[in-house]
């Protein structure tokens, strides 16, 4: 068979954007690069497409190979391909954006690749068109959130309403009415209330709650209104 001998040849690459939650605060896992141009500086986690794997392949192997992680959340979030986005070789990355619980995994983080947890709210200067990247994972984290119960993949097995609350409120930068978000919250059918309470924070007590896995799988795609006027938050 013959060759695309006259057409130029570039690199495809895969970008990881990976959100996790730490029970407080929202944030954001980057790496410190380790080639040049702009070794030591803030990166996000990525790595190029082999020929013998698809880019949802590739992806999956860039984060287990930096966390250990196989079973997470992983979304395709949109394609870069600015001609001088690298300024080493012509270079199109599609990046996806991972959600995961910290507290679960935060041991199995490798230290080969100098990570770190940052607040999504401040966070060092990113290489390249990185910036970019996460700018379009919080806008789209931020829709899918107001629509379907993704923003659970980021909690542990056992949580309470305040720290859903929490979370919620830490995405989209607000403050929630406490009755009114756990009202619609509940009104999801996807929560078992567990006969255990979360002391460490209250005298009274919150609490706990998980996830209904079945429920969860079934109704993903439903609308959930938890947050009003969810269009604003898209672009």
């Amino acid at each position: 068979m013959t060759k695309y001998n006259h057409q130029t040849k570039l690199l495809l690459a895969t970008d990881c954007i990976i959100f996790g939650f730490d029970g407080r605060q929202l944030k954001l896992l980057l790496v410190q690069r380790a080639l040049e141009p702009e070794a030591g500086k803030w990166s996000l986690v990525g790595g190029f497409v082999q020929p013998n794997e698809s880019l949802d392949q590739a992806a999956s192997r860039v984060l287990h190979k930096l966390t250990g992680l196989s079973d997470v959340y992983l979304e395709e979030l949109s394609t870069f391909s600015e001609p001088s986005r690298d300024p080493v070789e012509r270079t199109v990355s599609v990046a996806y954006f991972a959600l995961i619980d910290i507290n679960k995994y935060k041991q199995q983080i490798t230290a080969d690749y100098h990570a770190e947890w940052f607040d999504l709210n401040k966070y060092p200067k990113l290489i390249f068109d990185h910036q970019e990247m996460v700018d379009k994972a919080k806008a789209r984290l931020r829709y899918k959130a107001a629509f379907h119960p993704i923003l659970f993949e980021l909690l542990p097995p056992k949580f309470t309403l305040p720290q859903l609350q929490s979370l919620y409120e830490e995405v989209y930068n607000i403050e929630m009415d406490k009755r009114n978000f756990s009202r619609k919250i509940l009104s999801m059918n996807l929560l078992e209330k567990l006969d255990e309470k979360d002391k460490e924070n209250s005298k009274k007590g919150a609490w706990f709650y998980k996830l209904n896995k079945k429920k969860y799988k079934a109704n993903f795609h439903s609308v959930a209104t938890i947050i009003p006027n969810p269009d604003i938050y898209y672009s």
